[in-house]
């Protein structure tokens, strides 16, 4: 069997539910109904042939995703790398789980999460240190764990091999936390930054987006500290933080109920503005407040 047959023909990825269709043609049943929801067609999406009645999961192949790392070691397969063969059972575990294919990169993610990704998005821009301690308290296991074993990696010599350190989402460590909650505090920016360059690889424009709008929002909250320490205002801080989290507060719970209603492509909209015109917008401020504390100095 080759590896193209445990890909579907819409997804290009690992099947899920594989069903096959009269032509030969293997889907993922999701994939598979979500092209007929689209085109309204009784057809193959890869050759257009016409299939009838209700298409049938294909229950060899189904079976081939239930295979365990031992039969993977055993003929046809005959896997000999003991890491290829814990990355791909680490996969199918994961498939069998969910019930659908994990993203894989932002452009997936941001397809089966619209509103978590607008909302991430958002709240790292304009309040970072809320937005983590957010993640922390809500969504700790999905989101939180991977970003700070990303951002503050434990030690390479603590981990077996690679596919250890990629699946490893323990606790961290007091050393991880140490250094997180050093950066969360004076540079939380800085965070994001490195996330981001972790993923150069796969986003290569969009990673350099969101790294230079970290360091531009950083530079701004620098020369703000600037602005309140010149002016002698460093004791309206805590009251400035108090305001700030319950505008935060209110616009996020004002989307949240009008959610439903905002059309997807306003959602659209405003999630590639934030993530490729804001940098832009952040020069020009960066500028105006460079000149204005030229101009205080002067």
């Amino acid at each position: 069997i080759s590896v193209s047959e445990f890909h579907c023909h819409c997804c290009y990825d690992i099947l899920v539910n594989p069903t096959t269709l009269n032509c030969g043609h293997s889907f993922c049943r999701h994939c598979l109904a979500l092209w007929w929801v689209s085109s309204k067609k009784n057809e193959c999406p890869e050759c257009r042939e016409k299939w009838e009645g209700f298409p049938k999961v294909n229950i060899l192949l189904r079976l081939l995703l239930t295979l365990t790392e031992e039969d993977f070691t055993k003929e046809p397969y005959s896997i000999v790398n003991n890491n290829h063969r814990k990355a791909i059972m680490a996969e199918l575990e994961c498939v069998k789980t969910l019930g659908v294919k994990p993203p894989q990169n932002l452009w997936e993610y941001k397809a089966v999460n619209p509103g978590k990704s607008l909302f991430i998005l958002y709240a790292l821009k304009s309040s970072p240190r809320l937005s983590m301690l957010y993640l922390y308290l809500f969504d700790y296991a999905e989101a939180f764990l991977p970003f700070i074993h990303t951002i503050c990696p434990m030690q390479e010599n603590q981990y077996e091999d690679i596919v250890t350190k990629l699946l490893d989402l323990k606790h961290p460590s007091w050393k991880q936390w140490r250094e997180f909650i050093v950066k969360y505090l004076f540079v939380p920016y800085q965070l994001i930054a490195e996330f981001a360059w972790d993923w150069l690889d796969v986003h290569y424009w969009t990673s350099r987006f969101i790294i230079v709008n970290a360091m531009l929002h950083s530079v701004l909250e620098l020369l703000t500290f600037w602005r309140l320490w010149s002016r002698r205002e460093l004791k309206t801080i805590p009251h400035r933080m108090w305001r700030h989290f319950w505008k935060v507060s209110t616009q996020g719970l004002f989307v949240a109920i009008f959610w439903p209603f905002i059309p997807q492509f306003v959602c659209n909209c405003l999630f590639y503005w934030a993530l490729y015109f804001n940098p832009i917008i952040n020069i020009d401020l960066v500028v105006k407040e460079v000149r204005r504390l030229e101009t205080q100095v002067q």
